[in-house]
């Protein structure tokens, strides 16, 4: 007896193969994506401070040029010294807008984040249960599928058996035919 049902079950087998492996991915990139997010967010604190350091270093150079103004020119104390607290006040100003947006910035992409995790772990909740109603049915409609080809297999062996026994009653006939003729 032949196994008609092997070339099934084996297509069928490799189709839910496929499509677990397209969730697996899926769920993946979704995770790799968070990882990024939650990389970004970590990496704020790290550019807040070099561009802090780097105003304040521009804050330090630019009082080292006062300073260097103020003892190559006679008489610009009071001028540097009104420069330089103008200076400082701007600076200042600066450093605490600058703490200020990175504040704000980190709580949008918080926010954001956050927002992202609850819609990417809806929509993957949504497609594993879309996907355990796929597979349900695939495998329902492989059953069916390997009933159908064992029917076929069935039929086939039965109309084989026919040609079989059909062939072998011709053989009879010729072989008596033959045998009245030579009589």
């Amino acid at each position: 007896m032949v196994d008609y049902t092997t070339p099934v079950t084996t297509a069928f087998e490799m189709q839910r193969a496929t499509i677990e492996q397209s969730q697996k991915a899926l769920e993946q990139t979704v995770s790799f994506q968070q990882n990024v997010n939650e990389a970004l967010i970590d990496s704020l604190d790290t550019q807040e401070s070099a561009q802090r350091r780097s105003v304040e270093l521009s804050k330090t150079a630019f009082h080292s040029y006062l300073d260097a103004v103020e003892a190559t020119v006679p008489g610009m104390a009071g001028t540097v010294d009104e420069l330089r607290a103008t200076v400082d006040e701007q600076y200042d100003f600066l450093l605490e807008n600058h703490a200020e947006v990175f504040d704000n910035v980190e709580s949008e992409m918080l926010e954001g984040v956050e927002a992202y995790d609850e819609m990417t772990e809806d929509y993957v909740a949504a497609v594993d249960e879309q996907v355990g109603m796929l597979v349900e049915a695939h495998e329902e409609l492989e059953s069916q599928s390997v009933e159908v080809a064992e029917q076929f297999g069935d039929q086939l062996e039965e109309v084989q058996e026919q040609v079989e026994e059909i062939q072998s009653q011709v053989e009879e006939v010729q072989a008596q035919a033959a045998e009245a003729v030579e009589a």
